[in-house]
């Protein structure tokens, strides 16, 4: 089973990923951008926020996403995977960015993904001010510099990916207490 946490950033998918390991022996953990060394390059580019063109910064993300596949997804689909992020993310940014036709975006994701994608995806969503507050609390990278309201937008776009690309998508509430989130994702893999 390939399954994806998803959600904008400080809505607590890392720490789920580490919580879900300790469930499923011999799972495959990863993440998107940066699961593979070139993936883990590419994300450094697009973290330090170089990038001045958003067509450069999507096609980055779909190289790393192509590799991902090629490296860790197609090999391990008789495993549990459990992903940080997703082709659901990278449509997500694409979206928001306004600059990709829906139709060529969906179908480039196609192509670097062999058309497989995760079975069911898990987006921890946050409202507004529990977002204000966990920005609050770090130094920010070169996406969360972009604002309050681009990463809400962010999220919208999340729901609207996984919508386009027909993945099952359960919403959690993310200020929820951390073992309750890791109960409910749980409850929903076994379904």
């Amino acid at each position: 089973m390939y399954i994806a946490i998803e959600g904008i950033d400080t809505a607590g998918k890392s720490t789920q990923i580490k919580k879900l390991e300790k469930h499923f022996d011999n799972a495959v953990i990863t993440k998107e951008p940066g699961g593979t060394d070139v993936g883990k390059e590419i994300r450094e580019i697009v973290l330090s926020a170089k990038t001045k063109s958003k067509k450069a910064e999507f096609l980055l993300f779909l190289a790393d996403r192509a590799e991902h596949v090629k490296e860790i997804i197609k090999p391990n689909l008789d495993k549990t995977i459990i992903s940080d992020r997703s082709a659901v993310s990278g449509v997500a940014y694409a979206l928001a960015q306004g600059e990709i036709e829906k139709k060529d975006l969906l179908s480039l994701n196609n192509f670097a993904t062999d058309g497989i994608y995760p079975s069911k995806v898990f987006l921890l969503f946050l409202e507004k001010k529990e977002l204000e507050f966990r920005l609050s609390q770090k130094k920010l990278d070169g996406i969360e510099l972009r604002g309050v309201e681009y990463l809400l937008n962010i999220q919208n776009c999340i729901i609207e990916a996984a919508k386009l690309l027909n993945i099952e998508l359960i919403t959690i509430n993310a200020a929820k207490n951390i073992d309750e989130i890791t109960k409910e994702i749980l409850n929903n893999i076994k379904k």
